[in-house]
C-alpha cells in the first residue's frame, strides 16, 4: 500500500511538471525578408518552425481544433523586425469578416500575436489582425488589463483562400521595448478567435480559472545580434475648421506635431506640440441635479494612449487638463461680461514612460495650460477690465512601479498642480501594493494616499487608506475590503473624487463556471454587502446588499439580472450641500434590473434592459423609478452596421435639494417628477479596412417638474412641508421657476482614410443644438420643436496626420549617398 501511494505521488508530481512545461519557438534569421502580401511563397518560410496544435480555452477548456480548423504559425526575423505567417484553416462559410475601423473587433475572426520581451508575464504587447484585414493593438498587464488606446505602426496583410485565411505580419522593432541581450528569451503567445462560435484557442494552453494570461506565455528563443532601433517617430498634422453660429462664421487653421522618441531602450518620450483636439468626440452631457459633478470619458488621443502607468491609484482624470477654468468671476455692481470661455487652452504636453528589464516602471507626465482671462464691462461708465480666471498652470505626474513575482507590484505615485499667482496649488502622493501569491490564487491590496492643497486662505492635508484580501481563482471567489478617507482628502485638481469622509466595509462572494453546461457556456453569480460610515464623526450612514447573475447561452446570447437593497435608514450627508452638518434620510430602497444582449453575429441583434426601483417604509408611498433601454443592431452586410438606441428613465415623487436655494439658514427641498430620454444612432460603412464613413447622433431630453409645495430639511434628517415657501416664492426673483426642460442635440458625420501606415485623413461635419427652458410640461414633439428654434452650430473640419519614421529617412539618405 505504501508503494502504491508513493507511485501515485510520483505520477502526480510528474503530471504537474509536465503541465508547467511551456512550448518553445526556435526562431531563425532570414536574409530574404518575406513580402507582406498574404502569399506564403517566400523563401523565408521554407525552413521555419511550425507552431500548431492550439488548445481551446473558451467556451470549452482543453479541446483541440479539428484538422480543418487548425492553425499553423511560422516566424522569422532580420535586423528590422519580426515576421509572422499564420495559416488559419477553416470552412469558408464559417469565417466572419465584418469590416471595422482600427481597434474595433466587430464580428470578425482574428489572429492575435502577443510579445513579452522581458518574459515577466506582466507586460504583454498585443497585435491582432482580423479576417477583414483590420488591425488592433494594445499593451496589457494584470494590474490594469488591456489598453487599446496604445497604438503602434506595423504591417499586415490578409488573403482569403479556399480552406481558410492567411495573415502575414511584420512587427518592426520600434513597436517593441526591449533591452539588448546576447541570447534573450522572450515571452510569446498565438491567439485564434472563431467569431461564429466564439471559440478561442492559444498555442500555449491557458488556465482560465486563475487569470493573468501572461503566466502562460510560451518562450521565444533564437533571436541573436539585434539592437533596439532609434525609436524616433514624427506625426505632423494640419487641420482646418469652419464654424457658423448665430449668423457669424469663424475659421481656424492649426498645424503641429506629435513626437515619439526612445530616450533609452525602455523609456519613451511622447510629446504633443501645439495640440489640436478640434475633432474630439462630443460628451454625453446630462442634466445634473445631484451634489457631484458629471464624469466624462476622455476623447483626446494623446490622453488615452499609453497612460497605464499614470492611471495607478485612480489619481489621474485627464479631463482636468484643458477643462473649465478653476476661478470665479468677481463682478461689481453694474458690471457684465461678454463671454466665459468653455475651455482652457492646452499649450503642450509630454509623457515619458517605460519599464526596465528588472521590472521597474518609470513614468513622468507634464502639461501646461495658458492663462485665461474674461473681459468685463461697466454698463454705466463703459469702463473695461479683465480678470484672470485661470492662470498659467503646470500639471505633473511622477510614477515608480516595481513589479515582482510575475503578478505583483508596488507603486509610488505623485500628482502635482502648480498655478501661477494666488490660485490654488495641489499635491497628492500615494503608495500602493498589489500582492498575489505565486500560484495566482490569493491576493491582497494595500493603499495609502495623502493630499495637500494650499491657496491664499488655507492649507490642508487629507488622507485615505485601503486594504483588502481575497481569493481570485477557481469557481468560488471571495474578498473583503476596508476603505477610509478623512474629510480633507481631495484629489480633484488632477483626479476625480465624488465624495470623501468615509469609513466603509465591503464583502463579496461569487461563483462562476468556465465550461459549457446544458444551457449556458458560462455563468457568474455574485453577492455583496456594504456597511458605510462617516470617518468624522464616526457615525453610520447606510448599508446595502445585492446580487448579480449573468451568463452566455449555448446560442451566444448574453443575459443577466441584478438587484440592490438599501436596508434600513440611509443618511445622505451630501444632498444638503452644507458640508457634513446636515443629512437627508431615505429608508429601505430596493431596485432590480434585467438585461439581454443577443448574438451580434446575426443580421438583427438587440441590447435591452428593464429596471424598477421603489422605497419601502418611507413617507413617499408613491415614489418609484422605472427605466428601460432598447438598442437594436442591424448588420446589413460585412461593411454596413447601424445601431439605434432609445433609453427612458422616469422618477416619480423624487425629492432633492432645490439648486441654489439656501434661505435664512434653511435648506429647501422640492418634490419633483423627472423624465430622461435619450435617442441615438451610430452607424458605419467601411469600404475596406482603410476607408470608413461613420455617423454618431445623440438627442438627450430631460424634464423636471416640481410640486408647488416645498419642504424644509429638519435636524433629524426628515422633511417638513413649508407653510411659507412654494415653488414660486423660494426666490426673490418673481419670474423664478425651478422647472427644467434641458435638451441637447449632437451629430457627427465623418470620413476617415488611412492612406499609409500611421497616416490618416479625416473629414468631419458636426451639428450641435442646445436648449434650456422652464417648459417642463412640454411633450417630446413640443420640446423638439423648441429645440430647432435655437441657433445651430455647424462645423466642418479637415485634419491630416502623416507618420514619419526616422529610420526610414536614414535608410533613404544612405541609399542616396
Amino acid at each position: 500500500m505504501k508503494s502504491f501511494f508513493t507511485l501515485l505521488s510520483v505520477i502526480f508530481v510528474s503530471l504537474q511538471t509536465l503541465a508547467q512545461v511551456k512550448p518553445t519557438y526556435q526562431i531563425k534569421r532570414t536574409d530574404h525578408p518575406p513580402k507582406i502580401d498574404g502569399v506564403l511563397d517566400d523563401k523565408a518560410w521554407n525552413d521555419a518552425q511550425i507552431a500548431t496544435n492550439f488548445t481551446e480555452f473558451k467556451p470549452d477548456v482543453g479541446d483541440v481544433a479539428p484538422d480543418n480548423k487548425r492553425t499553423s504559425v511560422k516566424m522569422t526575423y532580420d535586423d528590422s523586425g519580426i515576421y509572422v505567417a499564420a495559416y488559419c484553416y477553416d470552412v469558408k462559410e464559417d469565417i466572419m469578416r465584418q469590416f471595422t475601423q482600427r481597434d474595433n473587433f466587430g464580428q470578425a475572426d482574428f489572429f492575435g500575436l502577443i510579445f513579452n520581451p522581458n518574459n515577466d508575464a506582466q507586460n504583454n504587447t498585443e497585435f491582432f489582425v482580423f479576417s477583414s484585414g483590420t488591425q488592433a493593438d494594445a499593451v496589457e498587464s494584470p494590474n490594469y488589463g488591456e489598453d487599446f488606446g496604445w497604438n503602434a505602426v506595423w504591417e499586415s496583410s490578409v488573403k482569403m483562400v479556399d480552406d481558410g485565411w492567411i495573415v502575414e505580419i511584420k512587427i518592426p522593432y520600434r513597436a517593441l521595448r526591449f533591452t539588448q541581450q546576447e541570447d534573450p528569451t522572450w515571452g510569446i503567445q498565438f491567439h485564434r478567435h472563431y467569431r461564429k462560435t466564439r471559440e478561442q484557442m492559444t498555442w500555449s494552453p491557458i488556465d482560465v480559472t486563475k487569470g493573468n494570461a501572461g503566466l502562460y506565455n510560451a518562450e521565444l528563443k533564437g533571436i541573436k545580434n539585434i539592437s533596439p532601433p532609434t525609436r524616433l517617430s514624427f506625426f505632423p498634422y494640419a487641420s482646418g475648421l469652419v464654424s457658423t453660429f448665430d449668423g457669424e462664421t469663424e475659421s481656424d487653421f492649426a498645424a503641429g506635431m506629435d513626437i515619439k522618441y526612445g530616450l533609452t531602450e525602455n523609456l519613451t518620450l511622447d510629446a504633443t506640440l501645439i495640440p489640436d483636439f478640434s475633432q474630439a468626440g462630443f460628451d454625453d452631457v446630462q442634466l445634473n441635479l445631484g451634489p457631484f459633478e458629471q464624469q466624462f470619458s476622455e476623447q483626446r488621443q494623446f490622453f488615452t494612449e499609453g497612460v497605464d502607468l499614470f492611471s495607478k491609484g485612480n489619481l489621474f482624470y485627464s479631463r482636468r487638463i484643458g477643462d473649465r477654468a478653476s476661478g470665479r468671476l468677481n463682478l461689481q455692481d453694474n458690471e457684465t461680461f461678454e463671454e466665459f470661455p468653455e475651455k482652457v487652452q492646452l499649450l503642450n504636453a509630454v509623457k515619458v514612460s517605460g519599464r526596465t528589464k528588472q521590472g521597474l516602471g518609470i513614468g513622468f507626465f507634464n502639461a501646461i495650460t495658458e492663462k485665461t482671462t474674461v473681459d468685463i464691462t461697466n454698463t454705466e461708465t463703459g469702463q473695461k477690465r479683465s480678470q484672470v480666471i485661470e492662470p498659467l498652470a503646470n500639471y505633473n505626474i511622477m510614477v515608480l512601479d516595481q513589479q515582482f513575482n510575475k503578478n505583483s507590484a508596488v507603486t509610488l505615485i505623485n500628482t502635482n498642480v502648480t498655478r501661477d499667482g494666488d490660485f490654488r496649488d495641489a499635491n497628492v502622493t500615494g503608495l500602493l501594493l498589489d500582492l498575489v501569491n505565486k500560484q495566482n490564487t490569493y491576493g491582497a491590496i494595500a493603499e495609502v494616499k495623502m493630499s495637500t492643497f494650499n491657496d491664499v486662505a488655507s492649507k490642508d492635508n487629507g488622507y485615505t487608506a485601503r486594504v483588502g484580501l481575497g481569493k481570485n481563482s477557481g469557481n468560488l471567489r471571495y474578498s473583503a475590503t476596508y476603505d477610509y478617507a478623512d474629510e480633507n482628502y481631495d484629489i480633484n485638481d488632477l483626479g476625480i473624487l465624488f465624495r470623501n469622509n468615509y469609513s466603509n466595509f465591503n464583502a463579496e462572494v461569487s461563483y462562476r463556471t468556465f465550461e459549457p453546461g446544458k444551457t449556458f457556456n458560462n455563468t457568474y453569480f455574485g453577492t455583496w454587502i456594504n456597511y458605510n460610515q462617516l470617518a468624522n464623526p464616526n457615525t453610520f450612514t447606510g448599508a446595502n446588499t445585492g446580487f448579480n447573475f449573468n451568463g452566455q447561452t449555448k446560442t451566444l446570447h448574453n443575459l443577466g439580472i441584478n438587484g440592490n437593497f438599501n436596508f434600513g435608514k440611509q443618511y445622505d450627508y451630501f444632498e444638503p450641500r452644507n458640508g457634513f452638518n446636515s443629512y437627508f434620510i431615505t429608508e429601505n430602497y430596493a431596485q432590480s434590473n434585467a438585461w439581454i444582449s443577443s448574438n451580434y453575429n446575426l443580421f438583427f441583434a438587440l441590447d435591452a434592459n428593464l429596471g424598477y426601483g421603489r422605497l419601502f417604509n418611507d413617507t413617499r408611498k408613491n415614489f418609484n423609478n422605472i427605466w428601460f433601454g432598447l438598442n437594436p443592431r442591424f448588420k446589413f452586410n460585412d461593411k454596413f452596421l447601424m445601431v439605434l438606441g432609445f433609453d427612458y428613465d422616469n422618477y416619480t415623487a423624487d425629492r432633492g435639494y432645490v439648486n441654489g436655494q439656501d434661505i435664512d439658514d434653511r435648506i429647501i427641498f422640492g418634490q419633483r417628477d423627472r423624465v430622461d430620454m435619450t435617442a441615438s444612432i451610430s452607424g458605419s460603412y467601411n469600404f475596406n479596412s482603410f476607408n470608413a464613413l461613420t455617423l454618431s447622433f445623440r438627442n438627450y431630453l430631460s424634464t423636471v417638474t416640481y410640486d408647488n409645495d416645498m419642504y424644509i430639511l429638519q435636524d433629524n434628517g426628515r422633511l417638513e412641508r413649508s407653510s411659507i415657501y412654494t415653488k414660486n416664492t423660494i426666490n426673490s426673483d418673481p419670474d423664478y421657476d425651478p422647472d427644467i426642460n434641458f435638451n441637447t442635440w449632437n451629430l457627427d458625420l465623418s470620413y476617415t482614410w488611412q492612406f499609409a501606415p500611421g497616416s490618416q485623413l479625416t473629414a468631419l461635419y458636426r451639428n450641435q443644438i442646445f436648449n434650456l427652458s422652464n417648459d417642463s410640461e412640454a411633450n417630446l414633439f413640443e420640446s423638439t420643436s423648441d429645440l430647432f428654434k435655437q441657433e445651430q452650430r455647424n462645423t466642418v473640419s479637415l485634419r491630416l496626420v502623416y507618420f514619419v519614421d526616422y529610420n526610414d529617412i536614414k535608410n533613404v539618405l544612405k541609399k542616396q549617398s
